[in-house]
């Protein structure tokens, strides 16, 4: 007999291709160890409300009002939320054609891309245009639709930075795209060198692969580092002269925790650096609520902006939208919410900046305890975590446990994240999925006693 459309040999070989360490093997065996009724702590991806992190009040007391609208006709209403969130829930509902449970524009509601257009020309001081913004179901939604409309066939490469969040080596994997690995270097803090971009350049281009966007994770993840401005100056020179687009992953732009180098968007940078890079320089900016002092991963909520992309290609990113219908609804206004959160003066604004403060404030003293930490211990080396949400340390491993990985048939970082699991209930990440360099080992690693931390260990064992 034949095999059936959906029998493994005859699916999809870029589906099996793809890879996503997140949630991969160790994810599966935790969760089988969870159903026979072992306590598991999860730390496969940043997922800061499941470890603990409280939401912000203001933003669910308004998205919680227009999910049930009823509410805001009951006369005590005024009792259980204050006036500002009653308000802004009514503004919102304002704005859809049927409430939250109607589609929205494909693009996302107009009123909501306004409110992110004017938050990007308060962060940069460059005029945003909300018809090239869309709202999409988390920035990895958005991710996914670019990344489709760059990638034609295997001949297409997207330099990808490694170590790098396996959201772009599963999604090139899928589309049947090749990746293009550039290499950060961990001596110089994670930092980018050009020289080694034109060399991972040169080495695609001599195996026949068009090189065709940049991806820059910015504060990195997994490396947790925030490139300076001379830096994104560089890679958007780079991009210029070799032509490519530039995918900014910036997500974690309210996790800083160094005032020495603050976050500064590609999107200014660009617009900095004047003609003819800023009218020629091809770029997709993309956001989120999952990170920052959201965190709310679950809502689904984000954004990418577009900056010198043709109207017929805009056009056809909308046509990819469509298809999809409408990003939710909820998630738009969480959206809406986070670039225009209380301001001085509103009833919630006190309550407001005490929580995303204080939640700020413990990130940055976790960085420096978990920094701290990692430095004291024996054979471990860490670079200082400046942004998101990850530490990166160095472990070293000993030969002999190397060699019973091997003996076990498995890669040492699998094999020690699972006996970890089984030891522990800590639920982590192989790090081989990050794509370090060979010779390298990697595992996402929980923080025990700093819940609101995730940790990226690798570790390197040396002949």
């Amino acid at each position: 007999m034949p095999p059936k459309p959906l029998d493994y040999e005859s699916i999809n070989e870029n589906v099996k291709k793809a890879q996503y360490a997140v949630r991969g093997e160790l994810y599966l065996r935790a969760s089988e160890l969870q159903t026979e009724g072992k306590k598991i702590i999860f730390t496969n991806v940043g997922n800061p409300h499941a470890l603990g992190q409280k939401p912000l009040t203001f933003p669910r007391q308004v998205v919680a009002l227009c999910q049930a609208p009823f509410l805001l006709d009951d006369p005590n209403a005024g009792l259980l939320f204050p006036a500002d969130a009653i308000a802004r829930a009514k503004h919102y509902l304002s704005l859809t054609s049927g409430g939250l449970g109607a589609y929205s524009d494909s693009r996302g509601l107009p009123g909501i891309r306004k409110e992110v257009a004017e938050f990007i020309h308060r962060r940069d001081g460059y005029p945003s245009d909300p018809e090239l913004i869309y709202l999409t179901d988390g920035a990895s939604k958005g991710v996914m639709q670019i990344l489709n409309t760059i990638i034609g066939g295997p001949g297409d490469g997207i330099l990808v930075p490694v170590p790098q969040y396996p959201l772009y080596s599963a999604t090139i994997a899928l589309l049947g795209g090749s990746l293009v690995p550039y290499y950060l270097e961990e001596t110089a803090n994670w930092g980018l060198d050009t020289t080694e971009l034109r060399r991972s350049v040169a080495q695609a281009r001599s195996k026949g692969i068009n090189v065709k966007a940049m991806v820059i994770i910015n504060p990195g993840n997994p490396t947790g580092q925030c490139l300076s401005e001379a830096n994104v100056r560089d890679i958007l020179r780079f991009c210029y002269e070799e032509n490519l687009v530039v995918l900014g992953d910036e997500v974690y732009q309210q996790n800083i925790y160094q005032d020495e180098r603050p976050f500064v968007s590609a999107k200014k940078v660009l617009m900095d650096l004047g003609e003819p890079l800023s009218k020629e320089v091809q770029l997709i900016s993309f956001h989120t609520v999952s990170k920052g002092y959201w965190g709310e991963c679950g809502q689904r909520g984000g954004y990418f902006e577009m900056t010198n992309i043709p109207p017929e290609t805009v056009d056809e990113i909308y046509k990819i939208a469509s298809i999809a219908l409408s990003p939710n609804v909820s998630a738009q206004i969480f959206m809406g919410l986070m670039v225009n959160p209380p301001k001085p003066g509103d009833i919630s604004y006190d309550q407001y900046f005490s929580e995303s403060q204080g939640i700020l404030q413990s990130l940055r003293r976790r960085a420096r305890i978990m920094t701290d930490g990692f430095n004291s211990c024996k054979n471990v080396v860490c670079n200082f975590t400046e942004g998101a949400m990850y530490s990166f340390p160095q472990i070293r491993l000993p030969p002999r446990a190397i060699e019973v990985a091997k003996q076990a048939g498995k890669v040492p970082d699998v094999f020690y994240c699972l006996k970890l699991l089984e030891a522990t209930g800590i639920s982590t990440v192989p790090g081989s999925g990050f794509g370090q360099k060979e010779g390298y080992i990697l595992f996402h690693l929980f923080s025990d006693g700093y819940p609101l931390f995730y940790t990226f260990f690798y570790a390197i064992h040396k002949q």
